[in-house]
C-alpha cells in the first residue's frame, strides 16, 4: 500500500485542484469571471484577435463540404430514384476522413511549385484543397445521377475526389491553427473554428436543400437544375476560405530541414504515395464481388447480417491497407522513393511523441484521444431514430435539434474556450467529459417521460451545450500535444484515433437498443464517460509531474 500512496495522493491533490481550486469555489469564480469588466473586456479582445477571426472563416470552408458528401447528396440520389445503398463508391468518400494522417505527411513537407513560394507552405496547401473541393463541387453539379448507369459512377469518383480534398484542407488548416497562436489563444481558436465549421455545414445541409427545393426538385418531381443550382452555389461559396488564404499571414514557425529537400526526392514521395494509394483502391475495386460472397458465408455462420459486414469489411480494410504497404516496400526496394525522407515522413513523428511523453503516459493520452468522444459519437448515431421514435415530427426535428442545436453547441464551444483560458484546458476538458456523460442520462428522463417539446428542448440545450464545450477543450488539448516539427502528421494521426473507436461502438448502436431499449442503452453511454474521467485525472497527474520537472 505504501509504494501507492505517491500516486494516490498525486490523484487527490489534482482532484482538489479541478473540483475546488482554493481561496473561492468554481461556480463563484465562474461567476466572478464573467461579472468582471476587466476580464470581459480581455476576452472580447481575444476574440477579435486576428488570427482567431480568421478560424470562423476556415471552419466554415471546412465544414461546408461534409455534408455535400452524405446527406444532402442521399436526398439528391434519391430524388434521382437511385438507392445510395446500391453504390459502393460512395463509401469510398469517407476513408480520406479516416486515413487523412496516411497522406499528411505530403503536406507537412512536400512544396507545391510556384504556391509555396508566394504563399507559404501552409496557406499554399490550404488554398490548393480549397480550389479542388470547389471543383469536385462543381463537377457534382454537371452530373446528372439519373441518367445512365455511368453517370453514376462518375458522380462516385467525384464524391471521392471531395472527401479527400476536403480531408486534405482539414490537415492544412490544422497544422496552421495550431502553427499561428500560442497555447493561449488555442482554446479560443477551437471554439470559433468549431462555430464556423457548424454554420458550413448548416449552409451545406439546410442551406442546399432549400436552394434544391425553392428551384422545384421534389421527391415526387426530380428537378436536376434545381440540384445542379444548389450544388453550384455551394461551391462558389468556398471562395470564402480562398479570400481568408489572402488576409491572413503565414505563421512564422521555421521551415523544417525536410522541405529543403531536392525536388526530386519530393516528386518520388509523392509517386510512391500515388502508387500505394492505387494499391489500395485497387484491391477494393476487384475484391467487391468476393466480399459480398462471404458476407453470405459469414451471416450464416454468425447468424446476424451487420455483425458478418463488420466482420469481412474490416478484413478487407486491413488487406487493403497492406496490399498499399507492400506496394510501398516494392518500390523502396526498386530504389523509387528516398528512404530516409519516408522515415522522417512516417517514423520521426510517432517517435517525438513517445520520447516526449515517455512510453507510459504517450499510450494513456492515447487512450485518452481514443475514448474522449465515445459517450457522445455512440448516443449520436442512433439519436434521430430515437426522436422519430418517440413522436417528433421532422419540422420538430429540424428546428429544434438541427437548427436551435447548432446554436447550442456554438454557444458551448465559446463557453469553452473563454473557460479554457480562466481555469486550464485540463479542468475544462474534465467538466465537459462530465457534462457530456451526465446529459445522456436525459436522454433516459425523456424516454420515461414521452414527447414533450419542453423536455426536448432541455435535452438539446444541456447535450449540444455540453459536447461544444467539450469539443473546443479537447481540441485545445490535441493541439497542446503536439510539436511545431510535426504539426501535420501529429494532429492528424490525433483527429483520426478520436473517432476510430467510437465509431467501431456506434456500429452496434442499433443492435444494442434494439435488445436493451433505449433507457438502459443510453445509461450504458453515460457509463462509458468514466474511463474517460479517469484517463484526464491519470494523464493530468502524470502531465504535471512531467512539467514540474
Amino acid at each position: 500500500m505504501t509504494r501507492w500512496m505517491p500516486w494516490l495522493t498525486s490523484v487527490a491533490n489534482f482532484s482538489i485542484i479541478i473540483t475546488s481550486p482554493p481561496p473561492v469555489t468554481p461556480l463563484l469564480r465562474i461567476l466572478k469571471f464573467f461579472y468582471n469588466p476587466s476580464k470581459a473586456w480581455e476576452a472580447a479582445k481575444n476574440f477579435s484577435h486576428p488570427r482567431v477571426v480568421a478560424m470562423l472563416f476556415f471552419g466554415f470552408s471546412a465544414g461546408l463540404p461534409i455534408l455535400l458528401i452524405f446527406s444532402s447528396l442521399s436526398l439528391w440520389l434519391r430524388e434521382a430514384g437511385i438507392q445510395r445503398s446500391a453504390v459502393t463508391f460512395f463509401s469510398w468518400a469517407a476513408l480520406g476522413y479516416s486515413f487523412k494522417f496516411i497522406w499528411a505527411p505530403l503536406v507537412d513537407q512536400m512544396p507545391i511549385p510556384v504556391m509555396t513560394r508566394r504563399l507559404g507552405r501552409r496557406r499554399a496547401w490550404i488554398l490548393l484543397a480549397q480550389i479542388c473541393i470547389a471543383a469536385a463541387i462543381f463537377a457534382m453539379s454537371m452530373i446528372d445521377p439519373a441518367k445512365a448507369e455511368n453517370c453514376l459512377s462518375l458522380m462516385a469518383l467525384a464524391a471521392v475526389a471531395l472527401g479527400f480534398s476536403s480531408a486534405t484542407q482539414d490537415i492544412a488548416i490544422d497544422a496552421y491553427r495550431i502553427e499561428s497562436a500560442g497555447e493561449e489563444l488555442q482554446a479560443l481558436m477551437a471554439s470559433v473554428y468549431i462555430a464556423g465549421y457548424r454554420i458550413g455545414m448548416l449552409a451545406a445541409g439546410a442551406g442546399a436543400l432549400f436552394i434544391a427545393q425553392i428551384q422545384g426538385s421534389t421527391p415526387g418531381a426530380y428537378d436536376y437544375t434545381a440540384w445542379r443550382t444548389a450544388y453550384q452555389i455551394m461551391a462558389g461559396l468556398m471562395a470564402i476560405g480562398m479570400m481568408t488564404v489572402f488576409v491572413i499571414k503565414e505563421p512564422a514557425i521555421t521551415e523544417k530541414e525536410a522541405t529543403c529537400a531536392r525536388n526530386r526526392d519530393h516528386a518520388r514521395f509523392f509517386i510512391l504515395f500515388l502508387i500505394s494509394a492505387a494499391a489500395f483502391v485497387g484491391w477494393f475495386y476487384f475484391s467487391s464481388g468476393i466480399a459480398s460472397t462471404l458476407k453470405e458465408q459469414v451471416a450464416l455462420v454468425v447468424k446476424n447480417h451487420s455483425a458478418a459486414g463488420f466482420i469481412v469489411e474490416t478484413a478487407r480494410l486491413a488487406a487493403g491497407l497492406c496490399s498499399a504497404l507492400l506496394a510501398a516496400r516494392v518500390m523502396v526496394a526498386l530504389k523509387v522513393a528516398n528512404m530516409e525522407m519516408i522515415r522522417s515522413a512516417y517514423v520521426e513523428p510517432v517517435s517525438d511523441f513517445f520520447l516526449r511523453y515517455g512510453a507510459g503516459l504517450a499510450w494513456l493520452l492515447l487512450a485518452l484521444i481514443g475514448l474522449y468522444r465515445i459517450s457522445d459519437i455512440v448516443l449520436g448515431v442512433i439519436s434521430n431514430v430515437f426522436y422519430q421514435d418517440m413522436g417528433f415530427s421532422k419540422i420538430h426535428i429540424a428546428s429544434i435539434v438541427k437548427t436551435f442545436g447548432l446554436f447550442m453547441t456554438i454557444a458551448g464551444g465559446f463557453l469553452g474556450g473563454t473557460l479554457s483560458i480562466q481555469f486550464g484546458v485540463m479542468r475544462i476538458l474534465f467538466a465537459g467529459a462530465l457534462l457530456s456523460a451526465l446529459t445522456n442520462l436525459l436522454f433516459v428522463l425523456m424516454a420515461w417521460t414521452g414527447p414533450a417539446l419542453p423536455m426536448l428542448y432541455l435535452v438539446i440545450s444541456a447535450d449540444n451545450l455540453a459536447g461544444g464545450l467539450a469539443g473546443a477543450a479537447f481540441v485545445a488539448f490535441l493541439s497542446s500535444l503536439t510539436n511545431v516539427r510535426f504539426t501535420a502528421v501529429q494532429y492528424a494521426v490525433f483527429s483520426s484515433l478520436m473517432t476510430l473507436v467510437p465509431k467501431v461502438f456506434s456500429g452496434y448502436s442499433g443492435a444494442m437498443v434494439d435488445q436493451l431499449g433505449y433507457p438502459v442503452f443510453f445509461t450504458i453511454t453515460a457509463v462509458m464517460g468514466i474511463p474517460v474521467l479517469i484517463l484526464i485525472l491519470i494523464c493530468g497527474v502524470k502531465l504535471q509531474v512531467k512539467d514540474r520537472r
